[in-house]
């Protein structure tokens, strides 16, 4: 149209010029150029207006298309809670202001130092000594904590060491309520190490509301639950359990949120006091880590902690909490790897001959399935299920994997499988493995980073030689 237009003023020009023999016939000729002009003019501003009209209908058809397939990816097929925005960001940034060093680094340093100098005789400058405080474990904290929309976090030495600094917050004569399936190192330090101290442990099933009212005693202080449990993956309700014992004065719930990591689950947000890690697992989720961490908002709570993290010495090295911290900038990518991955393979259990039962939160056939749902933001790489037969045959499996590592532990990028009842929760009595159902036939599998399809080839042909 805008081509028109300057045509349509250079015949304007034209006709004003200077009249000269034969004007008539220019004039006339002039005339009928000037209308088939404005012709063109008004057709080429329809056809403009046309295109623009339908230019804007497909943009807006593709806008409704796009945010129908984003809310889809939002939601997801598997009906989780949406991740609200703003997580990775927290991890890249809380903590990490160069402005806070003299050098202005953009990566913390590591501050490896034991001592500090000091302005006078008890005059420091935020750090007196290694054990107390670190720079570097100081970052740590403050991006941990931000992660599970706490206020405030503290690291330790293993996750182990957070959980014997929540113990040793009480005293003799108080009162456990613990979930009846737990991490075996757990389950060891409550009944070898806790009940030793004076302090009377309960194991509950934390998924039968009825039970958990039950357990409460005049003299309870401490709930600690695992969602999902180890190795059984029930989930337990954390806003029902929480307001059950909130009921009573002085009772502190602990989740173990270890399983699933502040990208997946965040219960602080649903009425929890403490949320613990043994960060060695999905949080660090490189293998070559041991470190636990607790946050809370609970002022009261982190200054006992906090002592007793000084007191009691179970603190992590430097170095540690440098590689920690360089890990959780990575979090929501790897959980979103684990996450697929792990459904993925799943399904595909739980269509192979071989194989009795599937332990998945996000399969249907989960009894806790929906409250998964309700509760968290997806399921990580840890999963379970019943091999057909026993001990031989579930070693024949365990024997014939080439890309899953026969392993301890989980959450890091490699695929591990482990067999429970004789190896993490070897220490766990037989009677209660019994009524529990870690059997020989229970295997255990963290699903890591690898292209899934090399992790259900692998899989399937060691069951080929179960």
């Amino acid at each position: 149209s805008k081509i028109c237009v300057v045509r349509t003023v250079d015949l304007e020009d034209r006709a004003r010029r200077p009249r000269v023999a034969g004007h008539l016939i220019l004039r006339r000729r002039t005339r009928r150029t000037w209308c088939a002009a404005r012709v063109l003019v008004a057709l080429s501003v329809a056809v403009s207006e046309c295109c623009y009209f339908l230019f804007n209908l497909f943009k807006t058809a593709f806008a409704s298309s796009s945010s129908r397939e984003a809310m889809a990816q939002s939601n997801s097929s598997d009906g989780f809670l949406s991740q609200p925005k703003g997580f990775s960001t927290k991890a890249i940034h809380v903590g990490q202001d160069p402005e806070q060093w003299n050098s202005m680094a953009v990566v913390p340093p590591i501050s490896m130092s034991t001592t500090f100098k000091q302005h006078g005789p008890g005059q420091h400058a935020g750090f007196e000594y290694g054990r107390s405080g670190n720079p570097t474990r100081d970052v740590l904290e403050r991006c941990i904590a931000s992660l599970d929309n706490g206020r405030f976090g503290l690291t330790f030495s293993s996750g182990l060491g957070a959980t014997t600094t929540i113990i040793t917050m009480l005293q003799n004569g108080d009162h456990i309520v613990a979930g009846d399936d737990l991490y075996g190192g757990t389950n060891r330090l409550l009944r070898n190490v806790a009940l030793k101290m004076g302090i009377e442990v309960d194991f509950v099933d934390l998924t039968n509301m009825q039970l958990v009212e039950q357990a409460i005693k005049p003299n309870t202080r401490l709930f600690w639950m695992e969602t999902p449990t180890n190795p059984l993956l029930k989930v337990v309700d954390i806003r029902a359990v929480s307001e059950i014992a909130h009921k009573h004065p002085g009772i502190v719930v602990v989740v173990d949120n270890t399983f699933l990591s502040s990208y997946l689950q965040r219960p602080l947000d649903l009425g929890a006091d403490v949320v613990m890690y043994s960060l060695t697992k999905y949080m660090n989720g490189h293998s070559d880590v041991i470190m636990g961490a607790m946050v809370t908002n609970d002022e009261a709570v982190y200054e006992r902690l906090k002592y007793l993290q000084n007191a009691a010495g179970i603190v992590p090295s430097p170095f540690d909490c440098y590689l920690v911290n360089r890990s959780l900038k990575t979090l929501a990518l790897r959980m979103e790897r684990h996450k697929s991955n792990s459904l993925a393979i799943a399904r595909f259990l739980e269509t192979h001959p071989k194989v009795e039962r599937v332990l998945h939160p996000g399969l249907p056939s989960h009894p806790q399935h929906e409250l998964a749902k309700r509760q968290t933001y997806g399921h990580s790489g840890i999963m379970s299920f019943y091999i057909r037969g026993g001990l031989e045959e579930s070693s024949n499996f365990l024997k014939a994997l080439h890309v899953f590592t026969l392993a301890e532990s989980l959450g890091g990028y490699e695929s591990l499988a482990e067999l429970p009842s004789v190896m993490t929760h070897a220490s766990v009595p037989l009677q209660q493995r019994q009524e529990l159902g870690i059997t020989d036939g229970l295997v255990r599998l963290s699903v890591g980073l690898e292209d899934v399809d090399d992790l259900i080839a692998d899989l399937k042909q060691a069951l080929d030689k179960a």
